[in-house]
């Protein structure tokens, strides 16, 4: 038990390699192998195949389900953040077995949250569908309450600063992202940080808070390898 959640320290961290070298050996640990590959793979954009052959090892459980739709989403999402000017159609059939397996997770009580949290981000960036992700984002910030995951009430409260935004209700927004940086940073949470952390420099005007923000980005995506981050923080200069 002390291994898996020395394990799961350096994962939150960003430090994947060492969490995984950190895990006992067994079928014990499976689960947790999988969601640090998984978690890897979505932060650094690795290939998904050793995550998805983590995942399959579960044996069709609801963890196996969240874990198998995180990697197929990131998968369709990828396309969209290289092309944000022309974006590629989603398929269909591809997005339905995203939600299937969403669906599946949402049977397990402890996993329901992070299942609604991630229906959310189907709707709002494969589906367009801003009010049923709104939907997802609350349900998955009642779940969080319900159950003190401080992790995922950071992830639904930036999704819905997101949407304050985008409704003109900025102060609020503005809130809702420092809300969410302040949750990761005193998980530890460091790549989930740094995203955050570029999150709400990119709502801030041009100024020193803008300009510590995105440095402080690019130094720990630098140093843990956040690629996706990394991209994004070159599209915003």
């Amino acid at each position: 038990m002390a291994e898996t959640e020395i394990a799961r320290c350096l994962q939150r961290a960003g430090r994947w390699d060492l969490a995984l070298t950190a895990l006992p050996a067994g079928d014990g640990a499976a689960a947790a192998r999988a969601q640090i590959l998984v978690d890897r793979q979505f932060w650094r954009l690795d290939p998904p195949e050793e995550a998805l052959e983590a995942v399959d090892a579960l044996d069709g459980t609801p963890l196996a389900a969240l874990l198998r739709g995180q990697v197929r989403y990131w998968r369709l999402m990828v396309p969209r953040f290289e092309q944000p000017d022309a974006p590629p159609p989603v398929p269909e059939g591809e997005a339905a077995a995203v939600s299937e397996d969403f669906a599946r997770a949402a049977d397990d009580p402890g996993l329901a949250g992070w299942a609604a949290f991630w229906h959310g981000l189907l709707d709002e960036n494969l589906h367009d569908r801003p009010e049923r992700a709104a939907d997802g984002y609350a349900q998955a910030a009642a779940s969080a309450r319900r159950r003190g995951d401080r992790l995922l009430t950071s992830y639904a409260v930036r999704h819905q600063g997101f949407q304050h935004i985008a409704a003109g209700r900025r102060e609020e927004g503005i809130g809702s992202l420092r809300r969410s940086l302040h949750l990761r940073a005193s998980l530890g949470a460091v790549p989930a940080t740094a995203a955050a952390q570029l999150a709400l420099a990119d709502q801030l005007p041009p100024g020193d808070e803008r300009s510590a923000l995105r440095e402080a980005v690019g130094a720990t995506a630098r140093e843990i390898g956040l690629t996706w981050v990394q991209r994004a923080l070159a599209a915003g200069e």
